[in-house]
């Protein structure tokens, strides 16, 4: 097995690269890496018709894939750059894009901006703009709404580490938003064609549908997130004893889904007895089926991915050829990237390619390692091992971005993986026959039941102590330690052992020199100042020891702004409480510190010069000018002394 042979497998990093690239500041524009792009493949041309070439070919081309991901990457910015003009205009036209979505006080919705109204003159216009409204009668998909007022350009988070919800929203081609109330009115109330729109509504049919078959309340909120991918309806408690049992995966419509129905729809094909013609007819109509499905559930990069993935195999099975499973999710990957440059950074992409590679290089080897004598203990051992395999690979990016880890996933897995699988394959016939009167209530009262049994188990394990550890940290050095061990394990018995020992050692150098570097570069003593909506929260860390006060903010709003720097520094979830006092000029004395506090005008006060301070701004701290005093009024500021 040679790397030559995996040639998808060696053009991805270049198109990575090339969208790193394209995406930093220093990146030519679009235009102009179009053009050396354009020059690249014509001297690649020339090269390949050339039979005895002075430079390799191959060089020029990996070269152009590095250019070719930055074009991708320019080309997704160019289409959605969002004219400014809006923040000017007195009205705009918008096309509503999909169904309301239940808020607290609300109805949550998406809009396509068509035309804009400035200084009297109507001009087209595109972008998209995430609105919430209090109409009593809902928005449709393919309505054009008249909005008389501007939107509000989304705001950078103010918190160090906290959830860049517009970096988010931004990669989805959204950078506006708008409390609409009522004041909005309805031009064109003519419901949505064309394919989108056919799959938005189908879509919304099926949910509802399911929502009048399926009697118990909780099991329906689990039938649309687990067949639709519907998860903004789930009750939270269900949400944490899933995420608690380590079966949260199934919740989010992915592989899996898409392989227990390509697996139903194979196993039919033994029973039938098709002639060759015939079983390849059959074959392609399984893929459509697969990519329907795809599409019906919302394209997410999970189900992409397993869709093209089953779908180059069911056309090697056609061709009595089974194409390599690294090769697959290598041109899987790069058809999504092309698409949607911006794909790489959401984590169910990252996670999903990750599942899948722990399964395809460390399940086997986990595998071998007992074999069971009798038919059950093998089928839990298989189930055992590929949880294991995905577990290993996959932890340390959940570490990385949700600092928790799930400690019974295994029993979570064995348990209710088999459940789910049932339930798909009443699930599915419910989709399609739930029309029917009698058949329709009596798959929503089976599924009813499987998902009650369902949610039992995973609220019982949500229920024994010790069920996930949480506030676990693991930066980017420990990411590639330890998958590139893992790379070793599962390289050892066909690679060199001397290198893979070299490599281990040399991660495991790199690894301890990073660590090291950032204890050194951990201060003494360090100030932060937390912006919450009305008022502030300081952390003290001295030598080791970390102290807070709070002016009033509530616990969902320290869990949101301020939790992620605890966690990220390695701070206590409840800090200890200053020891303070109140002066008469309004300033609040902390005992044991080099500074006050006046909260009444926002102001800190410095008894001696600190070393440095920074705010907290587009994703880093920024150094700004000393003096011995801070205003901290509006930005998160961080303080070494």
């Amino acid at each position: 097995m040679r790397f030559a042979d995996f040639p998808f497998l060696r053009y991805l990093p270049f198109i990575l690269i090339g969208i790193l690239w394209g995406q930093s500041s220093w990146s030519p524009g679009l235009l102009v890496l179009s053009i050396i792009l354009g020059i690249l493949w014509l001297f690649y041309l020339i090269l390949v018709s050339n039979h005895k070439p002075r430079i390799q070919p191959s060089s020029l081309a990996y070269l152009a894939l590095i250019f070719l991901g930055a074009v991708l990457v320019q080309n997704k910015q160019h289409q959605t750059d969002f004219s400014t003009e809006i923040l000017q205009a007195e009205s705009y036209l918008a096309e509503v894009t999909m169904y309301d979505q239940q808020k607290p006080n609300s109805f949550e919705n998406l809009l396509e901006v068509k035309s804009l109204l400035t200084e009297g003159e109507w001009d087209d216009a595109q972008g998209k703009v995430l609105v919430y409204h209090q109409s009593e009668k809902p928005l449709e998909p393919g309505q054009i709404i008249l909005v008389r007022k501007k939107p509000e350009e989304i705001a950078s988070p103010l918190n160090p580490y906290e959830f860049d919800y517009r970096l988010y929203l931004s990669r989805q081609g959204i950078n506006y938003r708008q409390f609409l109330g009522k004041d909005f009115h309805i031009v064109d109330s003519t419901a949505g064609s064309g394919f989108d729109y056919f799959l938005v509504n189908l879509r919304h049919k099926i949910g509802e549908m399911m929502k009048a078959k399926i009697p118990d309340e909780n099991s329906s909120q689990i039938a649309l997130a687990l067949l639709l991918g519907q998860k903004k309806e789930l009750d939270p408690t269900i949400r944490e004893a899933y995420t608690q049992a380590g079966v949260m995966h199934i919740l989010a419509v992915s592989g899996l889904h898409v392989g227990i129905i390509y697996a139903l729809f194979i196993l039919m094909l033994k029973p039938l007895k098709l002639k060759i013609e015939k079983a390849r007819i059959y074959l392609l109509c399984v893929i459509l089926v697969i990519w329907l499905y795809a599409f019906l559930t919302g394209l997410s990069p999970s189900v992409v991915r397993a869709s093209t993935m089953f779908s180059l195999l069911t056309l090697g099975q056609m061709r009595e050829r089974r194409p390599s499973i690294y090769n697959i999710l290598a041109f899987s990957a790069i058809l999504m990237i092309t698409i949607n440059p911006d794909v790489i950074y959401e984590v169910g992409f990252q996670l999903s390619y990750l599942a899948v590679l722990g399964i395809v290089m460390i399940q086997p080897l986990i595998l071998n390692l007992w074999l069971p004598r009798y038919k059950a203990l093998e089928y839990i051992w298989q189930l055992t091992s590929v949880s294991l395999a995905a577990q290993l690979v996959t932890f340390p990016l959940s570490l990385y971005y949700f600092h928790v880890f799930p400690t019974y996933f295994l029993l979570g897995n064995l348990l209710i993986l088999p459940l789910a699988f049932l339930i798909m394959q009443v699930g599915v016939p419910l989709m399609i026959f739930g029309w029917i009167p009698v058949l329709g209530d009596g798959l929503g009262w089976i599924l009813s039941w499987l998902i009650w049994g369902q949610n039992w188990i995973a609220e019982t394990i949500r229920l024994i102590p010790g069920g996930k550890l949480d506030r676990l940290t693991m930066d980017f050095s420990g990411m590639i330690f330890v998958w590139g061990l893992l790379l070793v394990i599962a390289g050892w018995e066909f690679g060199s052992k001397r290198k893979l020992t070299w490599l281990a050692l040399s991660l495991a150098f790199l690894w301890a020199g990073f660590q090291i570097y950032g204890e050194v570069r951990v201060p003494a003593k360090e100030l932060i100042v937390y912006q919450g909506k009305k008022s502030q929260i300081l952390d003290f860390s001295d030598s080791g020891e970390v102290y807070s006060w709070n002016q009033g903010l509530e616990p969902g709003e320290i869990s949101y702004s301020v939790d992620p720097n605890r966690i990220q520094n390695r701070w206590p979830h409840t800090p200890k409480s200053f020891d303070a006092f109140l002066k008469e000029s309004g300033e609040i004395d902390f005992v044991g510190t080099d500074f006050t506090f006046h909260p009444k005008d926002r102001k800190l006060h410095f008894f001696s010069t600190p070393k440095s301070v920074q705010f907290w701004s587009e994703g880093k701290w920024t150094y700004v000018s000393i003096s011995d005093s801070l205003v901290v009024d509006s930005l998160a500021y961080r303080i070494l002394f």
